[in-house]
């Protein structure tokens, strides 16, 4: 909700005193390494956490560890249990009378055993990230070093998906990044229905600008105030427009500078969102600076009713555009290999060979000019300061 305006975005940033962060394996199953990480843990005097999500399998896995950890007291916690048998078992291990808990992901939430500081995840390629992201919540809650590890069978064909989930978490360990891994969940899975029971979605299948409007149009209808109705513009140029990650690392930062970009309602506030963008990361990326003319494009052609920008074999077509008659009479001397259907109000333009942002800013200053205003994009772009003399 807050990238869409709805409401602030808060994040706290600075952990709790000595809390470390969470050294964290993602990796094929290995019993070997996992046992290991267990008996490490035992040496000094700490407790496990052995997620098992299977309840119909949790039993064999407890007595298959038994085997292994003959010295290890380990107990078993899952949903399905007696509410009595349950929470004895949960006091028996956070009063330390047991050191190994073989459970199911009940203990992803809160759940605060100062004293477990090794996590093992069987089959992580199952659970959802924000799961993991609990799950790992669960050790580290003390100044000892804490271990996660995530496994996943080496047999089995993993999702894409699921891929994605675990090298998001192998990646984000850093302390107060559940942030960053939320805007990665957002984008694997797709935004929710805000103003619904859904939970998950397709932000991708309309893209961020049109799901942000429409997001922002759903509230304003609630709140009872009138609404712009916009009319559709599709633009579609042979260009590359996007933030790169290596430019702008953090997820939650690069979908913020998208919406702000597509939501912006005139060239004033887009030069301005410009200039903050350059103060803030540093000079633009050709992409970027792609994705800043498309947004002019969008503001002029939207304020001129033209409702699509497409590209066929050498011509760039807009449609519809409104041209005078006093501007159709020398259209041709003022933009050369310009020709204007007057019964679909097309205009079809033959650019020059030029290539990314410069093909977009010219085809607005080109539209401009057709319909008799100044030949130029309406978003200004200084040219770089030439070195002084020496």
């Amino acid at each position: 909700m807050a990238l869409t305006g709805i409401r602030q975005l808060s994040t706290i940033d600075t952990p709790p005193e000595d809390r470390q962060p969470v050294l964290t394996y993602v990796g094929s199953l290995d019993e070997g390494l996992a046992l290991g990480a267990v008996r490490r843990e035992l040496l000094r005097e700490g407790q496990v956490f052995w997620v098992h999500n299977r309840i119909a399998t949790i039993d064999r896995q407890a007595h298959r560890l038994r085997q292994q950890l003959p010295d290890a007291r380990i107990v078993i916690a899952h949903g399905q249990m007696d509410e009595d048998q349950l929470e004895h078992q949960m006091i028996r291990f956070w009063e330390r009378d047991a050191d190994v808990l073989v459970c199911t992901t009940i203990i992803e939430s809160g759940l605060d055993v100062p004293n477990a500081n090794t996590l093992i995840v069987d089959r992580a390629d199952m659970l959802g990230l924000a799961q993991l992201y609990q799950l790992r919540g669960r050790v580290g809650r003390s100044s000892e070093r804490a271990f996660a590890y995530f496994f996943f069978p080496a047999q089995r064909a993993m999702t894409e998906e699921a891929h994605e989930r675990l090298a998001t978490i192998a990646r984000h360990q850093a302390l107060g990044s559940g942030s960053q891994i939320a805007m990665r969940d957002l984008e694997i899975r797709g935004a929710g229905n805000m103003l619904g029971a859904e939970q998950s979605g397709h932000i991708a299948a309309v893209g961020f600008d049109a799901y942000a409007r429409i997001l922002q149009e759903s509230v304003r209808e609630l709140q009872g105030q009138p609404i712009e109705r916009q009319k559709e513009l599709r633009i579609d140029l042979p260009v590359k427009a996007f933030v790169p990650p290596g430019w702008v690392a953090q997820e939650a930062l690069r979908l913020e500078l998208y919406r702000r970009i597509s939501l912006a309602g005139d060239h004033t506030v887009l030069g301005e969102i410009r200039d903050e963008t350059i103060d803030r990361y540093g000079a633009l990326p050709d992409q970027v600076e792609v994705l800043f003319a498309i947004g002019s494009l969008r503001l002029t052609a939207a304020r001129l009713g033209v409702e699509e920008v497409t590209t066929y074999r050498d011509q760039v077509r807009l449609t519809p555009v409104a041209i005078s008659d006093a501007s159709l009479a020398d259209l041709p001397e003022r933009i050369p290999g310009a020709t204007y259907h007057g019964a679909k109000g097309t205009l079809n333009l033959v650019p020059e060979r030029i290539f990314g942002a410069d093909l977009v800013r010219w085809v607005e200053a080109r539209l401009r000019e057709a319909v008799g205003e100044m030949a130029e994009p309406g978003l200004a772009v200084a040219e770089p300061a030439a070195p002084a003399a020496s």
